[in-house]
């Protein structure tokens, strides 16, 4: 089974402009945990609804060795800085992930939940070379592989 068997064709698409508190409406009413964010036809990255919850969140601060006058991070620096990145954002190119993963309409199947369980992402934009033809989100693609699962249990 193909990518392009499974994913939903109705996207609803984000501009990188869109103000967070838009957005999260959006996502309320439609009943959506995720979208991708397009500039000029093409998929520049990904909002989803951890990143909206990630503006809510504690940061820790990251671990420092003190050396010298220097100070080494030790672990956390990144993570900081993406949840101080989603704190501040007020657009939604300013909270998504970036770059987007995206899946080919021709992946298989199995290539497409490696995928999503390798990034954590719960939504796939899905691509035929760079236009966007569909998505595939957790619900999609559990549904599809339990069905494909009983079809070959019988």
């Amino acid at each position: 089974m193909k990518a392009r068997e499974v994913m939903s064709t109705e996207v609803v698409t984000l501009a990188p402009d869109m103000p967070i508190p838009q957005l999260a409406s959006l996502f309320q009413r439609l009943g959506i945990s995720g979208a991708p964010v397009l500039a000029e036809g093409k998929v520049i990255g990904v909002v989803t609804a951890i990143d909206l919850i990630a503006r809510h969140a504690r940061p820790h601060s990251p671990v420092y060795l003190p050396l010298l006058d220097a100070k080494i991070p030790l672990r956390g620096g990144r993570e900081y800085r993406d949840i101080l990145r989603h704190i501040l954002g007020l657009t939604a190119q300013e909270i998504m992930t970036s770059p987007a993963i995206t899946v080919d309409a021709d992946a298989d199947v199995e290539e497409v939940a490696t995928r999503m369980v390798e990034s954590r992402a719960s939504i796939l934009p899905v691509l035929e070379g760079d236009k966007l033809v569909g998505i595939i989100g957790h619900s999609e693609l559990i549904q599809h592989l339990e069905e494909a699962a009983e079809r070959e249990a019988e």
